[in-house]
């Protein structure tokens, strides 16, 4: 298993996937700051991953405040949130989770606590729960999406939406590979590398490879020739907020992938714990859209690769339209059109498998 970060007692136990695939390391957080930093810097990132990391920061953040009363801590805890909850803006699982946390002292308050060590734990259990939670969903997630793909398919996916991208163990895009393996099919994958972090070259191909999955890296221009060729059976992609209509956010790049992929007939899927659907945002239209440093884009590390001066656009994220989506794998079931009402069906009913 993939161990993407832990809660431990000396503090947040986060791998440094910056530093994949070349070398393993570990931090440990110890502050919530430090949490905050990490999502920001990329330490780590994934949509489900920066929701448990940032539920942790808070857990983090609450037990190390200073007040005395739950007032006190309240107080506190309402700017850890907002430092949070500004360090990355596309990925709804961040929000979610920050606002779970929230009704963690809500709900302290209508029950009238008044130790505040009794909140403080009611926190940990909570960052702690949401990160079994993930682990769980990503399981069942696999599941419903193990179903879709044959056996003998080469799959393409689009940035790193694997272990790494959640709390470990299993992942949403490769979780439904993984899903398929275990229901005994045959399974490769074709990776793009997923310019500018390279989250396909380094992230996805670690992985894979650590599970012994076939694995094989091409660049992102590469997608279109290889699909013409008639090497690709289906396209599985993860998301960082879906929007009530089904129009997905995810890696920059992911737009281009689905639009070749309507052109060669092949299946597009995107897979995502419930939690990245965001009922409240209609469209794609209304999904903020992160740019980072343009210097991802000019250098690689410590080289620059673009002359000095130019213009450099870095955005992290671009919407894919629903009408592209042949369906929205979830831990809840495979949502398809109309997405307006099987998105928010599986939303609505935890029991739902399909609509």
């Amino acid at each position: 298993m993939i161990k993407t970060l832990e809660w431990t007692s000396e503090g947040v136990r986060m791998l440094d996937q910056r530093l994949l695939p070349n070398e393993e390391k570990y931090l440990i957080l110890r502050s919530y700051e430090e949490v905050a930093d990490a999502i920001k810097k990329m330490v780590v990132r994934g949509a489900p991953a920066i929701g448990v990391s940032a539920a942790m920061g808070l857990a983090l953040g609450a037990n190390q405040s200073v007040g005395t009363s739950v007032a006190d801590l309240e107080y506190d805890f309402k700017f850890m949130c907002q430092v949070m909850e500004a360090t990355r803006p596309t990925a709804v699982n961040l929000f979610w989770a920050v606002e779970r946390m929230r009704q963690v002292i809500a709900k302290a308050k209508s029950e009238k606590v008044t130790y505040v060590e009794e909140v403080k734990n009611r926190l940990t259990d909570e960052a702690i729960a949401i990160f079994n939670e993930d682990i769980e969903s990503n399981r069942a997630l696999g599941r419903f999406g193990g179903e879709l793909i044959p056996d003998g398919a080469t799959v393409l996916t689009h940035c790193n939406a694997g272990a790494l991208a959640t709390a470990g163990d299993y992942g949403t895009a490769l979780g439904v590979i993984r899903g398929a393996i275990d229901a005994g099919k045959r399974v490769a994958v074709i990776a793009d590398e997923t310019r500018p972090f390279l989250q396909g070259a380094r992230l996805t191909a670690w992985e894979l490879a650590k599970d012994n999955i076939p694995v094989t890296v091409i660049t992102d221009n590469m997608a279109g020739h290889v699909m013409k060729q008639g090497k690709i059976d289906c396209v599985v992609v993860g998301a960082d907020r879906i929007a009530a209509n089904g129009d997905a956010a995810n890696k920059i790049g992911t737009y281009m992938v689905a639009v070749l992929a309507k052109q060669h007939n092949i299946p597009f899927y995107v897979a995502a714990p419930i939690s990245t659907v965001d009922l409240s945002t209609a469209t794609g239209d209304g999904i903020p859209i992160e740019e980072r440093d343009a210097k991802e884009v000019t250098h690689v590390r410590d080289h620059q690769l673009t002359p000095e001066g130019v213009g450099v656009h870095n955005f992290a994220f671009d919407v894919t339209p629903h009408e592209l989506i042949e369906a929205i794998i979830t831990d809840r079931g495979v949502a398809r059109a109309p997405y307006t009402e099987s998105l928010r069906n599986l939303v609505t009913t935890r029991s739902a498998h399909a609509s």
